[in-house]
């Protein structure tokens, strides 16, 4: 059974920054695509950042491009986001999301296989 645990959410500052982390079970890490999307009250889940493989490709949305940083540890099976200059307009639910097979630029929610169950991110002006 595929478990995706995201932690690190909380309150912060406007220029604040946060470390999200999405624990990865029941499934073969290295070889999953990750992601994150979030969520605001009231609008659709959007992308936010995809990483491949062995890291070494990334791609992210054009909000968050400078200031988030997706990464990865397969040895842990973890993904990570890292959120630094942080607005209020970055107040949302964040989730991790998995999906097998090689690597694209995958940035519609469908093309995921497995989420978890979201962290809280609440940025305060």
């Amino acid at each position: 059974q595929v478990q995706l645990v995201e932690s690190g959410g909380g309150l912060v500052q406007a220029g604040g920054s946060l470390r999200l982390s999405c624990a990865a079970s029941g499934l073969t890490f290295s070889r999953y695509v990750m992601g994150w999307f979030r969520q605001a009250p009231g609008k659709e889940r959007e992308f936010v950042a995809t990483i491949s493989w062995s890291g070494s490709s990334t791609s992210y949305a054009d909000s968050v491009k400078g200031r988030l940083t997706i990464s990865r540890d397969n040895a842990k099976n973890t993904v990570y986001l890292q959120m630094n200059s942080l607005k209020p307009e970055d107040t949302a639910i964040y989730y991790c999301a998995a999906r097998p097979g090689h690597y694209r630029n995958y940035v519609a929610r469908t093309a995921y296989d497995y989420w978890g169950q979201g962290t809280q991110v609440t940025v305060s002006s």
